[in-house]
């Protein structure tokens, strides 16, 4: 037997594997789905705080928080407080999820914890 290695004169059969992706196999386009998932999402404990602390965030306010939240996610920030002229709401940047919401005047009597950044938004 001889000890070296002989080349392989013929290719490996690579394994046949399906080239649509999931999107096109579902007829949604890829933006579609971006965009979807980096859309702001409110926890079910977070909308019942909205509700029931009665805290109104118009939708620019909400387009406003997702853009920052975003910049945040890419200085490294995972968890943050975001300060509302009228409301505190603790966010995820990893998932983009609102996790709880205060209005501002309980919000200036608590504590929070495992936090790594906040955003402060006067308008």
């Amino acid at each position: 037997m001889e000890p070296r290695i002989h080349q392989l004169h013929q290719p490996l059969p690579l394994p046949k594997t399906q080239l649509k992706s999931q999107a096109a196999a579902s007829g949604v386009s890829f933006r579609e789905i971006l965009t979807d998932a980096q859309k702001l999402k409110v926890s079910k404990h977070a909308g019942e705080r909205l509700k029931e602390r009665n805290i109104d965030i118009s939708q620019t306010q909400w387009e406003n928080i997702a853009h920052k939240m975003s910049e945040a996610k890419q200085k490294g920030i995972t968890d943050s407080l975001v300060l509302l002229p009228d409301a505190a709401i603790v966010v995820s940047t990893k998932n983009s999820t609102v996790i709880t919401a205060m209005d501002r005047k309980e919000a200036a009597t608590k504590i929070f914890s495992n936090i790594n950044g906040t955003i402060l938004m006067d308008k």
